[in-house]
């Protein structure tokens, strides 16, 4: 009998679309969508703020516009299509980041100002929070597809 309830929660918790209901994973989903917004978050932050010229402060807005709908997916549905979007957006993010880390960007400088190695530490310190915020964005949302992979029947 045990079995048979446990079946039945299963089926239940899925709809024809592939969404999960409440008594689906929650604080997985939940968690995946606020590390994306703060990735959101953090992009326009700096296109607000940082001294990155107008084409890369246009292109950081424009990639948290993409990436703030998938946000709002997988807070309310966890959809595996958005998990699918976000996961191949912050493993081509780190890589980005890692170029522009392994001197890949030399017009990545701040402000228009020479280099410094006091600026070049704190840039490389910032670039690596970026790699980390966006590998552990990419590592929790392919982890909940594959936990939602084990849910579907």
């Amino acid at each position: 009998m045990a079995a048979t309830s446990v079946a039945a929660t299963t089926a239940e918790s899925t709809t024809a679309a592939g969404r999960f209901r409440a008594n689906g994973p929650v604080l997985h989903p939940r968690l995946v969508a606020v590390v994306t917004a703060v990735s959101c978050g953090t992009h326009l932050w700096l296109a607000v703020s940082a001294n990155h010229g107008l084409g890369v402060s246009l292109l950081m807005v424009a990639l948290a516009a993409v990436c703030m709908p998938c946000t709002v997916h997988i807070w309310r549905h966890c959809r595996p299509g958005a998990l699918h979007q976000v996961t191949v957006a912050a493993v081509a993010m780190a890589a980005l980041h890692a170029v522009l880390l392994l001197g890949g960007g030399a017009g990545h400088v701040h402000g228009g100002a020479p280099p410094s190695s006091a600026a070049a530490d704190s840039g490389g310190t910032q670039l690596l929070l970026a790699i980390a915020l966006e590998l552990a964005t990419a590592l929790l949302a392919a982890t909940l597809v594959a936990r939602l992979r084990r849910l579907l029947p």
